[in-house]
């Protein structure tokens, strides 16, 4: 477990309502000495905009899962984050990991021959969908914002059954028919905590970045004259994603994750490069990994190596001799 960095002080928004598997992860981030309080939102649009009218400090939203990949909602806010009056930008301040179990919950009495619409959201749905061809191929699949915003309805009496959680069965009066039932048990989803921007905390030793790059145009080689610029450092990356920029057909950006801090020369290198050929970079934090694995740092990209290269440098500058 890396060590301890200051987070946002709170409240906290999270996808929500409660019930949610983003509502767990807030509420284990949010788990320090002080309590923080949690406030729900029905979209990830709806969080993080609380964050950026000062609402809430920080919002906590699902960023990828290990099945399905990356969660188109949260990369979009991430593309589109404002800056705040003062011209200070939303960035991620942790990360959190949370293992996802599926339960099908219906209003007690329930038989599953008397299922017809079952609700959730679209990752779940993704997740599951074996599950429900098979058990209840006639049943009409309802997309909710989140799979406790589809619990809540079922509870409601607006549909027969949710997928979600099994802590939203007993918070929204439901029963269980059915427990774990993911396609592909041992689902993980990763969440972060996006909070207004400040200086980065130190470096843990290991930590990720989150940067989102948008080209200056679109050419032959030009994603992998991005990619050059972290694989001439050493520099692992852990998650890249396209996306739309919203502007012409063609045109998209990237989202990447890379192992390592952007106090560390070899990433600072990385960013400073990038700058200098991209339209844009947007710096989105640095932060520790909660993964548990460690990144190897490739011989001469250390700090130590960028401080004797520059000085070596520096001498040829100043007196010629090597």
């Amino acid at each position: 477990m890396p060590p301890a960095v200051p987070l946002p002080p709170g409240p906290y928004g999270f996808l929500g309502p409660e019930g949610s598997f983003a509502h767990a992860a807030a509420q284990q981030l949010a788990s320090g000495a002080v309590p923080v309080r949690l406030v729900g939102f029905a979209t990830v649009a709806e969080a993080v905009d609380a964050v950026r009218d000062g609402t809430v400090a920080a919002a906590v939203v699902p960023l990828e899962n290990s099945v399905e990949g990356a969660v188109p909602a949260t990369l979009d806010e991430l593309a589109e984050l404002a800056p705040l009056p003062g011209g200070r930008p939303l960035v991620i301040a942790a990360e959190h990991y949370l293992p996802v179990v599926f339960d099908l919950l219906a209003r007690p009495g329930t038989r599953p021959a008397g299922i017809a619409t079952v609700a959730t959201h679209p990752h779940a749905a993704a997740q599951v969908r074996r599950y429900l061809l098979t058990e209840l191929p006639a049943a009409t699949l309802i997309l909710a914002d989140s799979t406790a915003g589809g619990a809540r309805a079922v509870a409601e009496g607006r549909y027969d059954a949710a997928v979600a959680p099994a802590a939203a069965g007993p918070r929204y009066g439901l029963d269980s028919l059915a427990h774990d039932i993911a396609d592909n048990p041992g689902a993980v989803t990763r969440f972060v905590l996006l909070g207004r921007s400040a200086a980065p905390p130190p470096p843990t030793g290991n930590d990720r970045t989150t940067v989102l790059i948008f080209l200056r145009d679109n050419h032959a080689g030009a994603l992998l004259e991005i990619l050059t610029e972290f694989a001439t450092r050493g520099i692992n990356l852990t998650r890249i994603e396209s996306r739309p920029t919203k502007g012409r057909l063609g045109q998209y950006c990237f989202s990447i994750d890379c192992e390592g801090h952007v106090a560390d020369a070899r990433v600072g290198d990385a960013l400073a490069a990038l700058h200098r050929v991209c339209a844009d970079v947007r710096y989105l934090g640095s932060y520790p990994r909660r993964d548990g694995r460690v990144g190897a740092v490739l011989d001469g990209r250390a700090d130590a190596d960028f401080a004797e290269a520059g000085t070596w440098l520096e001498r040829i500058r100043r007196t010629g001799a090597s």
